[in-house]
């Protein structure tokens, strides 16, 4: 039986970080942010919620524990997407 080496990515997404600004999200050796302001629905999650992604497809994430789901592109120009629902 082999393992992989310490520090390889299995997951084709990971939280990297949360702070009181946003969401980062390291996608395929690439890093992206999500702002509270375009992404208010991470905002008062707790942790366990915001980690617990799902590869949906290619470039394609969803989140289960708060429902939502978002692709490559909306994450990098939230501006072509509008919000469609509000954070209650």
């Amino acid at each position: 039986m082999s393992s992989l080496a310490h520090g390889n990515s299995i997951s084709a997404v990971e939280v990297t970080n949360i702070s009181s600004h946003g969401v980062w999200l390291l996608v395929q050796d690439k890093e992206l942010f999500m702002a509270y302001d375009d992404f208010p629905w991470f905002k008062d999650q707790p942790i366990k919620n915001i980690i617990n992604v799902e590869v949906q497809g290619t470039n394609h994430f969803y989140w289960p524990d708060i429902d939502v789901d978002l692709t490559v592109e909306s994450i990098e120009h939230p501006e072509r997407f509008p919000l469609k629902a509000r954070n209650t």
